[in-house]
């Protein structure tokens, strides 16, 4: 049996959702919300009850005797939704949200008809009329007057001294606000079907080139749907890439949370969320595999809702869209609502502001040299422009596209690949543009010499002869580690990775990092240091990989960071001292005691509890108070020497270097395990 959507069949009937939710109460039948879906039957029923109905209505009052009450407000032919929205003082996101309640998915942008006018008369409760050719016409004359008055007055006021240019941007030539297309991070559990989402979108495929199934670099990807552009980030899928998921919510708009309907929520999915959330960024989410038979897309909306996701046809505020990725089921959808979900957020830049942005991914190609992927977001990037940021400056020689195309220049929003930086910059920092090269020069000599008193004051906190005395004190184990990877992002994923895992019982220290191949000097470091490379990504060159034989130094290679980190936290494992833990045997009670010629006292026994044995560790316990620890020097019974008395039993037992026995103390026999220890 087909199914619709309420807000589907409001459209189709040209009635409000409103409408439809009460024919449908009505009617006996219970929906949660105009995204509800019903069957034909009930559908059949409604159109039925609206054709009963239309000659009723035409009796009552009719739109135009309602509208006549509302003030009127006349709009120009042409004019958009968001331009009617601010004639009125209304947000455009308001006006897209009375459409859309009226079955209407219709941008801001859209230019408006009667149709779309008598919706937001009704929502807004205006009577919105168009302008007549002659009063258009007469509004366009007005208009122009009124700015060159505007116009007139400011250049007065500035030349009497009165205004500074700074003071007056909002009516400056070169303040240009326009809107900018949205920027959508892309997060999700490992394997759920993040890239692969990606993939159906912008039609390219590179889900099988990423070991493991785990998008290891972010990506970015323009997408054009409808005449609109949407800007995509691929986040990393595993939990320790915390910080490049991060560094996405900064600089996104919309978050969209891929969850399989076959898995639901995981661990990376709660993360996602906390993410956006922190960074105050909507969500959609996008139910993916329902073309899986065991896809329980109602389920992930359950385990949603406890952590705040409720779905809009619950009667929450998140949008949920049902997806298959490999297929392409949905994704329609899917894009549209990330279109109302922008329009109603109102993005904005300036197109004519000093062109800033961030860098969201960074690494040194081998033909390129430095290589940088940046966001625009304000301004406009061209090539020539002379860039900087905290750790690298350059001219930029080339810029391409998210497809491999060199462009001349990148609008706000756009992602972009830009050359000539003459080191690579850190992931997450701003980048800003700068008049000089000498300018540029000047402020990175500043910032190295910061850099400087940073580290050298991060050595006087760890120096060698501070390791060697924690080391022979055996205060802390210490686990020194060279880590080398091909971007810059991984290093810092491995780093707060590790640094978690560093706790009092065993250190961490991280003596280098670095981007790039392992090299001889890697090698002599770690040499130096006792310490282990780790290579992601990367493999030494041929006479590192000699030293490194000759040095004994371990170099381990791995493209999984979850490998890497499942060997780490083994050895630190291996390093700890084992957990020791007493084990309780049994006790004895004194019942007599026995003096033997040349061995002293002998204590006459009863096993209470437990055994006894020939080579365990004893206490003697006298009014409830520990007396004496120590080992058994003998234990007998009746005349034989045994290895072990159990309950019930009677013993003769002697201790070594002890025979102040008394009738009533109690001996507890005991033994001490060893246990590993583990980071956990």
């Amino acid at each position: 049996m087909s199914k619709i959507r309420v807000y589907e069949l409001a459209k189709t009937l040209n009635k409000s959702n409103p409408e439809i939710l009460e024919i449908l109460v009505n009617l006996g039948l219970k929906v949660k919300s105009h995204m509800s879906s019903i069957d034909s039957e009930a559908a059949d029923l409604v159109i039925k009850t609206v054709k009963d109905g239309t000659k009723a209505q035409e009796k009552e009052e009719t739109t135009e005797d309602i509208l006549a009450k509302y003030k009127e407000q006349k709009v120009r032919i042409g004019d958009s939704v968001s331009d009617v929205a601010l004639i009125i003082g209304e947000k455009p996101g308001n006006a897209v949200k009375l459409l859309m309640a009226a079955g209407l998915m219709i941008p801001a942008s859209a230019e408006v008809d009667e149709k779309i006018l008598s919706v937001l008369s009704e929502g807004f409760k205006r009577n919105f009329i168009f302008y007549t050719e002659e009063e258009a016409k007469a509004q366009e004359v007005k208009a122009s007057l009124t700015e060159e008055k505007a116009k007139k007055r400011v250049e007065k006021k500035i030349v009497k001294g009165t205004v500074k240019d700074k003071k007056i941007d909002s009516i400056k030539e070169n303040t240009r606000i326009l809107s900018r297309p949205p920027i959508i991070t892309v997060m999700g559990h490992v394997d759920h079907g993040k890239t692969s989402l990606l993939d159906f979108i912008r039609n390219t495929r590179v889900t099988a080139k990423e070991a493991g199934g785990i998008t290891q670099h972010i990506g970015a990807a323009v997408v054009d749907y409808n005449g609109n552009s949407l800007i995509f980030l691929d986040t990393p899928g595993h939990e320790a890439f915390t910080l490049m998921r991060a560094r996405g919510a900064q600089v996104t708009d919309i978050a969209v949370l891929v969850v399989a309907a076959d898995d639901g929520v995981m661990p990376q999915t709660i993360e996602a969320i906390n993410h956006a959330k922190a960074a105050g960024v909507p969500i959609v989410v996008a139910i993916n595999k329902i073309d899986k038979p065991d896809a329980k897309p109602e389920r992930v909306r359950q385990q949603l809702s406890d952590y705040g996701l409720v779905p809009e046809e619950w009667g929450g505020d998140t949008i949920m869209v049902e997806v298959a990725a490999k297929t392409g089921e949905n994704i329609d959808a899917l894009l549209e609502m990330l279109l109302l979900v922008a329009e109603m957020q109102e993005l904005k830049a300036d197109y004519n502001a000093k062109p800033t942005g961030t860098v969201v991914e960074a690494n040194l190609d081998k033909g390129k040299g430095p290589v940088a992927t940046v966001i625009v977001q304000q301004g406009i990037l061209r090539k020539g422009d002379i860039v900087n940021t905290k750790t690298a400056w350059g001219k930029i020689r080339a810029m391409l596209d998210d497809s491999g195309k060199m462009i001349k220049e990148a609008l706000p929003s756009t992602p972009v690949e830009i050359l000539g930086l003459e080191a690579v910059p850190m992931p997450g920092e701003k980048f800003t543009t700068l008049s000089t090269e000498r300018e540029a020069r000047d402020i990175m000599a500043k910032n190295e010499i910061e850099r400087r008193e940073i580290d050298n004051n991060k050595t006087k906190r760890l120096t060698l002869e501070e390791l060697y005395e924690k080391m022979q004190t055996k205060e802390v184990p210490q686990l020194n580690l060279l880590l080398k990877a091909d971007v810059q992002g991984s290093i810092e994923a491995f780093e707060s990775s590790l640094m978690k895992m560093s706790s009092e019982a065993v250190m961490i220290n991280i003596v280098h990092d670095g981007v790039g191949r392992i090299s001889e000097s890697d090698v002599m470091l770690a040499s130096a240091s006792n310490a282990i490379i780790i290579g992601f990504n990367v493999r030494p060159d041929g006479n590192a990989k000699k030293i490194a034989e000759s040095e004994g130094v371990q170099i381990r290679f791995y493209q999984v960071i979850y490998d890497m980190l499942d060997d780490v936290k083994a050895a630190m494992e291996g390093m700890l001292e084992p957990e020791l833990r007493e084990n309780t045997l049994g006790n004895a009670e004194i019942r007599d005691i026995f003096r033997v010629p040349k061995i002293g006292n002998i204590a006459g026994c009863r096993v209470m509890e437990g055994i006894i044995r020939r080579n365990a560790k004893v206490r003697l316990i006298r009014d409830g108070v520990v007396y004496w620890n120590g080992e058994l020097s003998s234990l007998k019974h009746f005349k034989d020497d045994v290895r072990e008395i159990k309950i019930g039993n009677e013993c003769g037992l002697s201790f070594e270097k002890f025979q102040d026995f008394r009738v009533g103390d109690v001996i507890e026999a005991y033994e001490i395990l060893k246990k590993k220890r583990t980071l956990d």
